[in-house]
């Protein structure tokens, strides 16, 4: 028998093969720490079964499926398809990945006019990060917040924005790391204006009265590209 510390060959190269059925049985397995005796017994198969059914991604009986996703814990439309919610990044690297430095013409460029990232700021129990609808407006990024929640800083705050877009097909993507000091933005003109603009709208709701603008101390990306 196969111990954990020393899978099967084929098992422990399955990782590498992308996201398929086989290797999301492989890893839920060793996320919940059974072997695959354990975990062969809770499903009803043979050992022998479940090392061939973790090591390919080939046609298996659907009833002894079933009975795998129940001992695995997880709905079986997640076993076959994988999560539709999942985090970006599912998918294995490209061959020869290149990280480029972006130059703070093309940082804006990838920001565009809106969107949603995330705001990195200090508290009083420590760093957080916080998703923020985001909208960039002459060279700078508002966003809009609840005056008594976590995101409302005070003027002059230093802190931290970030977005980032993956292409999972293509391998690449991008990030911006915006860092400055907080404003307030109190000119009732100048907030009706904002909050008329698309992506003004918070997805989280609620009601969200207070702007920030950050202004800018650095801007810095990168870019992932293959050779």
């Amino acid at each position: 028998m196969h111990g954990e510390g020393m899978p099967p060959k084929d098992s422990a190269s399955a990782s590498s093969q992308g996201d398929t059925m086989a290797t999301r049985a492989s890893v839920r397995r060793r996320q919940l720490g059974m072997t695959q005796e354990e975990l062969a017994r809770r499903a009803g198969m043979s050992v022998a079964y479940l090392r061939q059914l973790e090591r390919s991604s080939d046609d298996f009986d659907t009833a002894a499926l079933m009975r795998l996703a129940a001992a695995l814990e997880m709905p079986y439309e997640e076993l076959m398809a994988g999560r539709r919610d999942a985090a970006p990044g599912q998918q294995p690297a490209a061959a020869h990945p290149v990280l480029i430095r972006l130059s703070e013409r093309e940082c804006w460029e990838r920001l565009g006019t809106h969107g949603i990232g995330r705001l990195g700021l200090s508290s009083d129990t420590g760093p957080v990060v916080l998703p923020v609808n985001f909208l960039v407006d002459a060279h700078t990024i508002v966003y809009r917040t609840d005056p008594e929640g976590a995101a409302a800083v005070s003027a002059g705050d230093q802190l931290a924005f970030e977005t980032d877009h993956l292409d999972e097909q293509s391998r690449n993507g991008w990030s911006v790391l915006v860092t400055g000091t907080a404003d307030h933005v109190t000119d009732p003109d100048v907030v009706r204006t904002l909050a008329d603009r698309p992506g003004a709208q918070p997805w989280a709701g609620g009601r969200r009265d207070l702007w920030i603008r950050i202004t800018p101390s650095e801007v810095t990306g990168r870019t992932i590209g293959t050779v």
